[in-house]
C-alpha cells in the first residue's frame, strides 16, 4: 500500500463547502490534483504540510497547492469547523489577468508557510466573503453560477491583497525538522538531478540510514516514495504544458533515467499512461 494517496476529486472549476464535525479517525497523508484553501473556524489540533506541523487557531488559513502532501491532526473529541474551497489550477489561469495572477498565493517556494495567521484587521472581511461565497454556492436563483464565480474571484482578490500587505503571517509556533525541511526545498528544486539517498545524505550532512529514518519520522513517508511522487507530479505538469516535448524527454527532465521505469510508475500512480494523460489534459495544467 502507498504511504500517501490522492484523495478527493474535482469535476468543476471550484467547489466550496462548510464542514462542522469531529474527526473520529486519523486522516493519512495525502495529496490532491487541485489547490485547496481552508479557513479554520473552530479547531483544536495541527495541520501538517510538506513536513511542517502548524498548531491551528481560529481563523488560521491553509493554502495547500496541488500535489502538496498534507494531513490534519485533530482532537477527535473536539469540534472541527472549517470552510473549504477546492480550486482547479486551470480555472485560476483562466480568470487571472496580466498583473493579477490569482494563483500567486500558491506559488511560494518549497518549505515556505502552508498555514497562515490572519491579522485582526483582515479577519472579518475575509471571513464574511468566504461565508457569503459558501452560502451563495448552496442557493438557486437567476445566474447563480455566474454570481458564485464573481464572489470567488472577489475572495481571491481580497486574499491576495491581505497577502501582499503582510496581513497574512506565518504561524510562529510551526515546527519543522531543521535538517529535513531544507531538504524538501532542495528536492523540489532539483527533481532532474541526483536525489538518491546517498546524495541527499551528503547534502544534509547525515548518514544515509539515519537520514531515511529521520525523514520518515518528520514527514510520515519514505524518502524514496516522496521523491518519486514529486517527480511524477512534475512530469504530469510538463506533459500538459509542453506538447512538443517527447514523453521520454519529459521523463528524463523529471529525473527518470529509464523510460520504462517512468512509464510504469506513471501508470501505476495515475491509472493512465503518460500519452493518455497528455491527450486528456493538454494545455490545462
Amino acid at each position: 500500500m502507498p504511504e500517501y494517496e490522492k484523495k478527493g476529486y474535482l469535476v468543476q472549476d471550484f467547489k466550496v463547502f462548510r464542514l462542522n464535525s469531529p474527526m473520529p479517525r486519523p486522516i493519512p497523508f495525502h495529496y490532491h490534483d487541485f489547490h485547496k484553501i481552508i479557513l479554520f473556524l473552530d479547531v483544536h489540533g495541527d495541520y501538517i504540510v510538506e513536513g511542517t506541523s502548524y498548531p491551528l487557531g481560529a481563523h488560521d488559513i491553509a493554502l495547500v497547492r496541488a500535489g502538496e502532501i498534507h494531513r490534519p491532526v485533530i482532537d477527535g473529541k473536539s469540534a472541527y469547523e472549517r470552510i473549504v474551497i477546492y480550486i482547479a489550477p486551470a480555472f485560476l489561469s483562466r480568470v487571472s489577468r496580466p498583473g493579477a495572477d490569482l494563483s500567486k498565493c500558491f506559488q511560494r517556494a518549497p518549505g515556505e508557510a502552508g498555514v497562515m495567521r490572519i491579522a485582526k484587521g483582515y479577519t472579518q472581511s475575509l471571513l464574511r466573503q468566504m461565508e457569503k461565497l459558501e452560502r451563495t454556492a448552496r442557493e438557486k436563483g437567476f445566474a447563480n453560477a455566474l454570481y458564485v464565480e464573481a464572489l470567488f474571484v472577489e475572495f481571491m482578490i481580497l486574499l491576495h491583497r491581505a497577502l501582499f500587505s503582510h496581513a497574512l503571517d506565518t504561524v510562529k509556533e510551526a515546527e519543522a525538522d531543521e535538517k529535513i525541511q531544507p531538504l524538501l526545498g532542495y528536492i523540489g528544486n532539483h527533481l532532474s538531478g541526483d536525489l538518491s539517498a546517498d546524495a541527499l545524505a551528503k547534502q544534509a550532512y547525515l548518514s544515509k540510514y539515519y537520514l531515511m529514518r529521520r525523514f520518515k519520522a518528520a514527514t510520515g513517508y519514505s524518502l524514496h516514495r516522496y521523491v518519486t511522487m514529486k517527480r511524477l507530479l512534475h512530469a504530469r505538469a510538463l506533459l500538459a504544458e509542453s506538447p512538443g516535448q517527447s514523453v521520454a524527454d519529459v521523463g528524463a527532465a523529471s529525473g527518470f533515467s529509464d523510460y520504462t521505469v517512468f512509464f510504469r510508475a506513471f501508470k501505476a500512480q495515475f491509472s493512465v499512461t503518460p500519452q493518455e494523460w497528455r491527450k486528456m489534459n493538454a494545455g490545462q495544467e
